[in-house]
């Protein structure tokens, strides 16, 4: 059985993931969010994600999901705003 762990470096301001097989795999977070359409909510969404959940970040960004993610976010961050109305 394969155990993965991920971790927030915050001095790299990277995701560290480590599988008991020894390999270590670095998801550098500036790169991975570079190209991605995002607003300052969504932004603080994704670093929050990073810091609390890394390996939900590390499967997102590895399935090219993480721009989806942002817009999901940002789409119920507005209905939010719209029930408090």
């Amino acid at each position: 059985m394969r155990t993965i762990f991920a971790e927030y470096n915050p001095g790299r301001n990277s995701i560290d993931v480590y599988i008991s097989a020894g390999y270590m795999l670095r998801i550098d977070c500036w790169k991975a969010e570079k190209n991605l359409r995002t607003t300052p909510g969504s932004d603080c969404a994704l670093n929050t994600l990073a810091i609390d959940e890394p390996l939900e970040y590390a499967r997102l960004y590895l399935d090219g999901n993480l721009q989806m993610w942002g817009r999901c976010r940002r789409f119920l961050d507005i209905i939010v705003m719209f029930k408090k109305r």
